[in-house]
């Protein structure tokens, strides 16, 4: 039967007649008092904020996150924050409301029921065998810019108590404010967030330039040994030059066990013609100074531990012992271990385990580097690995093997103008803040970019992400995903995380454009081009999460929607994963029923009734026209996957 004719917009609207219905029973709240909304136990909560390196940490040393607990009228869950500024920035942004309701409780740690101290770390410990307690947040005062912190960064106090707090400011530093202040207070509207933005973009881009900048000095280093004329072989000639010096290494094929570097000293080749070739086992140079260059030359003959995985981890160590064990120790090409201000520049790899190891060596560049891993990601391991220091990945090459970049605590780090091939996971963000991952291109990956660990103010723009299976992956909090292409990728995007901001990304040709599935839906998406894929958007967990911000939306292609006032915004809203919307252009009829009594009154219904506001996403100003018309021609020609739209 078509969906054009009368009986079957009849037969239509009795099935959303029957959606009303059964959509009532989702995420309906059930009316209580408000001596009833008491906190509840912090792991019974959808918890947001807090970084993963915080809560590991704080789970392991014993300190104290402050944390807070909002019950939202709109919302079944009690959500639980890590950082209270994280809940006070979430309460001032109008759009909070408009997807959870009003906040009907609020509470927050009361630290005068113990008596916090600080660690040498600034990190806060309760008195032992004493738990922090609750208070209401309009009845606490709250101890600002003082000493006390996690991991990630500062941390906000709260007391029931103002003698307590005044006690503690005393002896800590900080101000006393009360909860309307802290409000006040807050990083809550996205034009601050995006200023913000822009300027760790910009500080990070000077750091990095400076810091490669810096880099070019001890590749120019003057000459001292020459393998071959002056030494025997590599491992004489690095133990018989000066510091500050080159060990030149002519066209020719050099054989060396694990080459030990204790002083600063550049090793360089004549390049593609200098092959430097470990015995296959272990790593072939282990760099164990400051100011170590490897430069002009290629590498090969590494061993083929690419983890000391499971089998030779420790059982009883700590989360972050166990993952330097696992990923920061096997073999590579080059390891750079406490060598600060190192770098390698235009050296081509073959390894089947790591191509390069940089571990607690800040300030290191790997510049116009080539690494050919293993052909299967099960059988290879990382391109690069950053571990516990800030460092730049630039203008390299990453095929096959398992990870291109892979990062661990490495805050701060650049990673950017790469090219990534095949492997696992093009760029992989473990327990990493504060990045720039910018203008890198990944191709045939199983993931293009992914971000794990729960880490926050990441900037993930201008990447480009074809062909895989999964493009770009988001977690944490308060990070951008901003100018990314995603074109004939089976997934495009996945929208996770708390205060993140999606925006300006061009998601073509996918068979799915979004998925969006976390329980807690907070984060900000518009101005995006999602256009032609087979499926734009899927969520099946959490309520119906509103992607627009002060009337800007997203593009969805040209819809059969009427745009009466002509000002580029389709005169209603758009649900692309509802049961209507997500039919417009692609199923017989679907204009018809969409214009149907049926469904208008299913809308005016559900923006009422907090009860139907079921899981999906709905965008309150669909944008008539592409935010990046230019863009979108390009990746539509380019393109495969998807329906024409």
């Amino acid at each position: 039967m078509s969906l054009l004719t009368p009986t079957g917009t009849r037969w239509v609207s009795g099935i959303l007649a029957a959606v009303l219905l059964v959509s009532a029973f989702s995420f309906l709240l059930t009316p209580v008092g408000g001596e009833e909304l008491r906190p509840v136990p912090f792991e019974d909560t959808v918890d947001a904020g807090g970084t993963g390196v915080d809560i590991q940490r704080s789970l392991q040393e014993g300190f104290v996150i402050p944390q807070a607990e909002v019950f939202y009228s709109n919302y079944r869950y009690v959500v639980g924050y890590y950082g209270v500024e994280m809940v006070a920035s979430e309460l001032v942004d109008p759009s909070t409301e408009r997807q959870f309701g009003s906040p009907l409780a609020v509470y927050v740690s009361d630290f005068s029921t113990v008596t916090p101290t600080l660690t040498d770390d600034g990190f806060v410990v309760p008195e032992r065998g004493r738990a922090v307690g609750w208070v209401a947040a309009d009845r606490a005062v709250f101890v600002v810019g003082s000493e006390a912190r996690v991991p990630s960064g500062p941390a906000v106090l709260p007391f029931s108590n103002r003698g307590d707090a005044e006690r503690f400011a005393e002896a800590h530093g900080g101000d006393v404010v009360n909860w309307e202040t802290l409000k006040s207070r807050a990083d809550a509207p996205l034009e601050r967030r995006l200023t913000r933005f822009d300027e760790m973009a910009a500080s990070q881009q000077t750091w990095a330039n400076q810091t490669v900048a810096a880099s070019r000095t001890p590749l120019d280093r003057p000459r001292s040994v020459t393998v071959g004329a002056d030494a025997p072989n590599v491992s004489a000639a690095v133990a018989a030059a000066p510091p500050n010096t080159t060990v030149y290494l002519p066209p020719g094929r050099y054989e060396t066990s694990e080459l030990v570097v204790t002083k600063p000293l550049t090793i360089a080749g004549a390049g593609n013609e200098t092959v430097l070739s470990g015995d296959g086992d272990g790593s072939v140079i282990h760099a164990r100074a400051d100011n170590v260059a490897v430069q002009n030359l290629r590498i090969a003959g590494v061993g083929d531990v690419g983890s000391r995985g499971p089998g030779e981890t420790n059982r009883s160590a700590d989360w972050d012992t166990n993952v330097q064990l696992a990923y920061g120790y096997g073999d590579a090409a080059v390891v750079f271990d406490g060598s600060a201000n190192a770098v390698v520049s235009n050296v081509h790899i073959e390894t089947s385990a790591s191509g390069i190891i940089v571990r607690e060596s800040n300030r290191s560049v790997i510049d116009n580097v080539t690494v050919d891993g293993a052909p299967t990601p099960s059988e290879g391991f990382m391109g690069a690995i950053l571990i516990n220091g800030q460092s730049v990945v630039q203008d390299s090459t990453f095929r096959d093997g398992r990870d291109g970049v892979y990062t661990h605590r490495a805050d701060g780090s650049v990673i950017r103008h790469n090219r990534m091939r095949g492997g696992r996971y093009g760029v992989h963000e473990m327990y990493t803040s504060r990045t720039l991952v910018a203008h890198n291109d990944a191709r045939d990956t199983q993931t293009g970019i992914i971000v794990m660990g729960r880490p926050i103010d990441n900037l993930v723009v201008h990447n480009d992400v074809r062909d895989s299976a999964v493009g770009i992956v988001s977690a944490g909090s308060t990070s951008l995903y901003a100018n990314n292409t995603m074109i004939d990728n089976q997934n495009g995007l996945k929208v996770t995380g708390d205060q993140n901001v999606f925006m300006d990304n061009v998601i073509v040709g996918n068979e799915l454009g979004i998925r969006t599935n976390e329980i807690l839906p907070a984060s900000w998406v518009l101005r995006n081009d999602v256009v032609n894929n087979t499926k734009p958007v899927d969520s099946q967990l959490g309520p119906l999460r509103t992607w627009t911000y002060r009337d800007v939306g997203n593009y969805w292609g040209p819809l059969p929607i009427p745009d009466g006032d002509g000002n580029g915004i389709y005169d209603r809203a758009y649900e692309p994963t509802g049961p209507v919307d997500s039919r417009l252009g692609t199923t017989s009829g679907g204009t018809t029923l969409a214009q149907s009594p049926a469904a208008a009154t299913l809308r005016r219904v559900r923006d009422v009734v907090s009860g139907l506001r079921k899981s999906g996403v709905i965008d309150t100003a669909p944008r008539t026209e592409p935010f990046h018309p230019q863009r979108v021609t390009d990746a539509r020609a380019n393109a495969t996957v998807g329906t024409a739209a």
